[in-house]
């Protein structure tokens, strides 16, 4: 099954060197590119790709806001930052948007593509420092509704940085039923990102920030 991403950023040379080197992956696929925010949230609604990468800095409408309004209106749909600089600020404010991660823009290919791959699957990746960090800073949903065992199970293992196919085989379930339990459970918790639910775990206990070991 390919993956289709559309690309957002201001910078057509970006764009062109991005798709050069997806393009590459016969998993991969560009459907689209954006060269503001606005229009990535407009092409979004028309390709629903699986993945967004998105710039943070862009006219009109900046990455953040578009991370926002995509999370928020097509929830299916995945984002990943794209930065220059790896600022504390920008990737909280892309993480409480609702970006399931982020890159640096100077990322490898092969990173990316596997990157894209890991977010695709719904796969949570954090440093346990970058764990620390975001708990810090983005705060935790205010009366979550109580999650059902199965949601509870489903919630440890993605905090845990499983993708949806290993949580599904840990459970014996099917990966639809899976995406199923992930989405009532950001909605219980009023969240609008698997790494937001996942920080949540960590805040309450439910692993421990070290249990994350597929860092980016």
């Amino acid at each position: 099954m390919t993956i289709r991403i559309l690309i957002a950023d201001d910078h057509k040379v970006v764009r062109q060197g991005l798709r050069m080197f997806l393009q590459v992956d016969p998993e991969l696929v560009v459907v689209g590119e954006a060269a503001d925010g606005a229009e990535a949230v407009r092409l979004s609604e028309l390709l629903r790709p699986d993945i967004v990468l998105m710039d943070l800095l862009m006219p009109v409408m900046d990455g953040i806001a578009a991370t926002a309004a995509i999370r928020r209106e097509m929830p299916e749909v995945e984002v990943l930052a794209l930065t220059s600089v790896l600022e504390d600020a920008s990737v909280v404010d892309a993480v409480r948007a609702g970006a399931i991660g982020y890159l640096l823009k100077d990322t490898e290919a092969e990173a990316l593509c596997r990157a894209i791959k890991a977010a695709a699957g719904g796969q949570v990746q954090l440093t346990s420092q970058a764990a620390a960090r975001l708990m810090q800073v983005v705060s935790s949903p205010e009366s979550p509704q109580a999650l059902t065992e199965r949601e509870t199970d489903v919630l440890r293992l993605l905090a845990q940085g499983q993708a949806n196919k290993h949580i599904a085989r840990n459970l014996h379930i099917s990966e639809k039923t899976v995406k199923v339990h992930v989405s009532n459970l950001l909605s219980k918790l009023g969240v609008q990102s698997r790494t937001q639910a996942a920080l949540y775990a960590v805040r309450i206990g439910l692993v421990s920030p070290d249990a994350e070991k597929t860092a980016r």
